[in-house]
């Protein structure tokens, strides 16, 4: 059993820290939510009130917040409380130059680290079947593997400091494209007099197959656990999508990348939140394409 400091327990971190108890170990818990450490006591995380308390002798600290800026600012805290050869996590997705940055901080402070980003929404969260992507030593993938396997079905080592982050921003790229590409054709077969089981049927087991199709199809009927029916409740929120496909603009940029599809699902995504969607589940866009 490890003692593990948990910060951010929202939507994904909560259930994510819920799992690592199951798995055995002590879990204590930071958020400046009254409402999610509440949720998270429930889980058995002992929910503390200051990030001191929550990393004083622990041998994990495992964050997930929702922009860089956040993490920088917790893991500059942090360097000033942690014992040197503390494993230090961070699970949010956030742009490459921050997970780049923090992993300097940690080091600095005589500690391991690892930017693991994680794929597979809410419900993966809960299930423990998320997908890690992880950037950083050899040596601190091997000592936080057993963690993330508490948390997750695949766990991926894609490189060093940084590298994790890349691979979630690619990977969530290819799915804002994809699941614009599946609504489009959706809303052509409608018009073209299509019922949604019969394209499904043929776009499944033919090249149109994908995840945005099979997994998560955006209209009702085809996969009876996709948002789209249950009134398209996230799932992965509008506005997390816009996030990632802005972090993928920014680092195309940066690198001298050209994503004319990123950058088109980007712009549409950022129409769909503007009209007041950034809480509903990002497969809901078939709505905005049918009237385009």
């Amino acid at each position: 059993m490890a003692y593990i400091a948990f910060i951010g327990l929202g939507n994904m971190g909560g259930p994510m820290a819920a799992n690592l108890v199951k798995a055995g170990h002590r879990v204590s818990g930071f958020d400046l939510s009254e409402t999610s450490l509440a949720a998270a006591a429930l889980t058995g995380v002992d929910p503390v009130t200051t990030l001191t308390e929550a990393v004083t002798g622990a041998e994990i600290v495992i964050t997930m917040l929702p922009k860089g800026e956040h993490v920088v600012a917790v893991w500059e805290t942090l360097a000033g409380v942690v014992s040197a050869g503390t494993l230090q996590i961070d699970c949010s997705t956030v742009d490459v130059e921050s997970a780049r940055k923090v992993h300097g901080i940690a080091q600095a402070a005589g500690c391991l680290s690892l930017d693991a980003p994680v794929s597979g929404g809410t419900g993966g969260a809960a299930a423990g079947t998320l997908t890690f992507m992880a950037g950083g030593s050899a040596e601190a993938f091997a000592a936080a593997r057993p963690f993330l396997e508490a948390m997750g079905r695949k766990i991926v080592h894609c490189g060093a400091d940084g590298a994790g982050q890349a691979a979630k921003i690619c990977n969530n790229m290819i799915l804002g494209i994809s699941m614009i590409g599946v609504s489009e054709a959706f809303a052509l077969g409608e018009r073209l007099g299509l019922s949604h089981q019969a394209l499904f049927d043929v776009a499944s087991a033919s090249s149109g197959q994908c995840w945005s199709l099979t997994s998560y199809c955006p209209v009702p009927g085809p996969v009876p656990s996709s948002p789209a029916n249950h009134e398209y409740k996230p799932g992965f929120a509008v506005a997390l999508m816009l996030k990632d496909l802005l972090l993928s603009q920014e680092v195309a940029d940066a690198c001298g990348a050209t994503t004319p599809l990123g950058a088109a699902a980007a712009e549409l995504y950022r129409t769909f939140e503007m009209e007041g969607n950034g809480g509903r589940d990002f497969s809901a866009i078939i709505e905005m394409l049918r009237r385009q």
